[in-house]
């Protein structure tokens, strides 16, 4: 009787009996990312298939898809730059914000690649210096601002800048719709067609300056995703954030103790004999 009732116990201890709740903090570690995607027209570019911009969102899907509790945010750029999502471990809200982007988000025409690294710095505040990067995304062409300048400043928050560069150094012309929904190439203000052209040497700069890396888009393989197993998910990681969850409280103990309290005083029982 006494086996017979510690095998009860055992089966009502694997069955984890819980009641009462409890608090407990829930702490996290990972990297604050910003992933800032130029959304300018020369974007859509055709140099690289389908197009720049939608090769660039198809690499940083394929980015977010590795990340192991890192907390990412977007920023759109063109002439101005804009904080789409702010820091989140809400990967699904960070791929509705990066679908949503077109070269219609920033209405403000032309590049300036300093005011995304500007925007990125207000966007890590108060965040930890070891754990701030930002994955600057563009062909490199930039008419406003000094982005050098802007480099060295994030660099003293203590910002690693990754860029990729999309799009080849021949250029490509800029195909647009016109006012009457028809195929047209961009023209400047003089008249003359614009052939947008990937520039690397302002793009290597920036990454060199504050120890980032840069590298190429490429439309066989992610060179983001290399960026984040070779270079980022090797960085010492910080604490996010700490949350308080609520969970019931285990008992299993109780029948567990209570069995093996059976099994060992059993031995201690002697047997009747008959005469």
């Amino acid at each position: 009787m006494l086996v017979f009732g510690a095998f009860i116990f055992c089966i009502l201890a694997l069955m984890r009996p819980q009641w009462g709740l409890q608090s407990e903090e829930v702490k996290r570690s990972g990297l604050d990312i910003i992933v800032a995607l130029d959304t300018s027209r020369s974007m859509v570019a055709e140099d690289v298939k389908p197009n720049r911009l939608e090769l660039s969102k198809l690499a940083v899907r394929d980015f977010v898809k590795r990340l192991k509790g890192d907390r990412i945010g977007l920023i759109a750029f063109s002439g101005a730059a804009f904080l789409v999502c702010p820091l989140t471990v809400d990967y699904n809200a960070f791929m509705l914000s990066l679908d949503s982007l077109d070269v219609h988000t920033i209405p403000r025409g032309s590049t300036s690649i300093s005011s995304a690294i500007m925007e990125a710095i207000k966007g890590f505040k108060g965040g930890q210096k070891k754990t701030k990067v930002l994955v600057l995304i563009t062909d490199g062409e930039d008419h406003e601002g000094d982005p050098v300048k802007a480099a060295w400043i994030a660099q003293k928050e203590g910002i690693k800048i990754f860029c990729i560069g999309v799009g080849t150094t021949e250029g490509e012309l800029i195909q647009i719709n016109d006012e009457n929904g028809q195929k047209a190439f961009l023209k400047d203000r003089q008249g003359n067609v614009v052939k947008s052209r990937l520039i690397e040497s302002t793009l290597q700069k920036i990454a060199l300056n504050t120890g980032g890396d840069y590298m190429r888009a490429a439309q066989s393989e992610s060179n983001l995703g290399r960026i984040y197993e070779e270079r980022l998910s090797k960085m010492e990681k910080g604490e996010i954030e700490g949350k308080m969850r609520k969970r019931y409280k285990e008992w299993f103990q109780i029948p567990l103790a209570i069995a093996l309290l059976l099994l060992i005083f059993e031995p201690l029982i002697g047997q009747r004999k008959k005469k």
